[in-house]
């Protein structure tokens, strides 16, 4: 992985962590996902929120397939979640995410986990 796309996941990781600190576990998913989108808009931080995620089979492409949680800086796919506890299949929708989208990275980030690092997998294509 390159120095930038490091920095740049160590910052989003950064800014999730902030808001895991302030709001802690046990809120739905789309607070934090309001939380992180202000939290990385006051980092300066590039991002689109609830992208659409289209995918391609045998010539037909399904625009609305799928949205993302985050696109940062058009390179990393951010899934957020507050579940008990992961599981691959959590694991394999970032992945399809990569592939759908062609980025090499993704951060899957549960909200629930008592701090957020336990709850963190970066993901790679």
């Amino acid at each position: 992985m390159n120095t930038e796309l490091n920095q740049l996941t160590d910052k989003v990781i950064g800014a999730a962590i902030e808001v895991h600190r302030e709001l802690g576990p046990g809120l739905l998913e789309s607070a934090y996902q309001r939380a992180l989108a202000y939290e990385l808009t006051l980092r300066g931080i590039a991002f689109e929120e609830q992208k659409l995620c289209p995918i391609k089979y045998k010539g037909l492409i399904i625009e609305d397939a799928y949205r993302l949680d985050f696109l940062v800086a058009g390179v990393v796919v951010v899934e957020l979640k507050t579940v008990e506890c992961l599981a691959y299949v959590h694991e394999a929708q970032v992945l399809t995410y990569l592939k759908f989208t062609g980025c090499h990275l993704g951060l899957l980030m549960n909200f629930h986990a008592t701090t957020l690092i336990k709850g963190l997998r970066r993901l790679a294509l």
